[in-house]
């Protein structure tokens, strides 16, 4: 069963038209492109046709032997298309290398012995020329989160420049780098404990800036839940805001925000 890209699509459409298949024969072609049924995963083919995005595999509550399944599903589904594989463990990764050629991988936590996750690419896109995305982390604690993002701009081709630990507790480690940043077409902020740091860059920049709380700070922090709160009620206008953690959230809104620009002005 073959995935329906845009590619795809116009080619079988051009078909259709010179009359090399029915009208019969291209509905069937385009009603089993839309969906890949493993049993335990439906596989969204059509989605990078709606979206510009393709559906990404979410590793936790898979077991190993699911992931590997559906990573070698996509990868056969169109030669050199790109997977990604979000929050990915050790022993996915095992299983999945058994099937299929092994990945470049990021791990998003401070060593092995902790609860990091890694992300997954394989078939990495080209990067696209003039566009960037800044990456900024309110500390290094924030790391983890921040390389998710980094690590799903990589896998779709855009570039990102992170600048890590630009808290206001001490700004002047932001001020220092304005310019650095204001050249972005996209900036995501990375931070816990009270979030602030949003809220400057917000004030700062003209670009569109997207927030992502982490769950990193002592107690009144709640897991991230008052810098979700800080982000939210932001006086910075304009600010956009993902959940806790969402570091693959805030990168795929930096794509969808490029995508659309670049398509508005082609």
């Amino acid at each position: 069963m073959n995935a329906v890209d845009r590619s795809s699509l116009e080619i079988l459409l051009k078909r259709f038209e010179s009359g090399d298949i029915t009208q019969e024969e291209l509905v069937k072609r385009l009603e089993s492109g839309f969906l890949l049924d493993l049993g335990y995963a439906r596989l969204d083919t059509h989605r990078s046709l709606r979206q510009g995005f393709p559906e990404v595999i979410y590793g936790p509550g898979k077991t190993p032997a699911q992931v590997a399944r559906i990573v070698e599903a996509l990868l056969s589904e169109e030669e050199g298309s790109t997977v990604l594989l979000s929050r990915a463990t050790i022993s996915q990764l095992e299983a999945a290398a058994e099937v299929v050629p092994e990945p470049e991988t990021f791990y998003h936590g401070a060593d092995l012995s902790d609860s990091g996750h890694f992300s997954a690419v394989w078939n990495p896109a080209p990067l696209r020329s003039g566009l960037s995305v800044c990456v900024i982390t309110g500390g290094t604690a924030d790391l983890r989160i921040a390389t998710e993002v980094t690590a799903v701009l990589y896998a779709f081709g855009v570039a990102s420049d992170l600048i890590s630990d630009c808290g206001v507790a001490g700004i002047h480690r932001l001020l220092e780098q304005i310019e650095r940043v204001r050249s972005a077409d996209v900036v995501v902020v990375v931070a816990g404990m009270e979030g602030a740091i949003a809220s400057v860059v917000g004030g700062l920049v003209r670009a569109p800036v997207i927030a992502v709380p982490t769950s990193t700070g002592y107690g009144a922090s709640l897991d991230g839940v008052t810098a979700l709160l800080s982000m939210l009620s932001s006086c910075a206008p304009g600010l956009n805001v993902v959940g806790i953690d969402n570091g693959f959230g805030a990168a795929v809104s930096a794509i969808r925000i490029l995508d659309y620009g670049s398509s508005r002005l082609d």
